[in-house]
């Protein structure tokens, strides 16, 4: 199952986070993963969430824009130079990296991170091939 991660456009504004939080959790879903990017009038909010349809629905009826993208979430060695490698791979494979967050917890001995690629199927197939854990998304949501 691909892992979905949720963007909400918001305004950039005192209380927008809260509401988008209160609407999340009246309806049941825990966040297990964030990015927020802004501007000086908007932000870009992205989540991983327990319940991704669950979530996408609470936060159009609380009125927020949001849509849904396939992210990837790698384990990666939690030691120096472990990010390092995997961006190595993902570089000799010329896959671009549209950008990166980490998870909240750790996997055993490993970080997790989350990673929105150009083309996901074709970098989760190279990870795969080079001995890198690529997690589910059922996984993650469980997590």
């Amino acid at each position: 199952m691909d892992l979905e991660q949720i963007s909400v456009f918001m305004e950039n504004r005192p209380g927008s986070l809260a509401d988008i939080t209160r609407a999340l959790a009246q309806a049941g879903v825990n966040i297990r993963a964030l990015s927020l990017a802004d501007t000086a009038d908007f932000g870009i909010l992205r989540l991983v969430v327990n319940q991704p349809d669950t979530a996408r629905r609470a936060l159009q009826d609380g009125g927020f824009t949001v849509g849904m993208t396939k992210v990837v979430a790698l384990e990666i060695p939690d030691r120096p130079g472990g990010l390092g490698d995997v961006l190595q791979i993902l570089a000799a494979a010329a896959i671009n990296v549209e950008y990166m967050y980490a998870f909240v917890q750790k996997s055993g001995e490993n970080a997790v991170v989350i990673f929105r690629f150009d083309e996901p199927d074709r970098a989760a197939r190279a990870l795969r091939e080079a001995g890198i854990r690529v997690l589910a998304g059922e996984e993650v949501y469980a997590m």
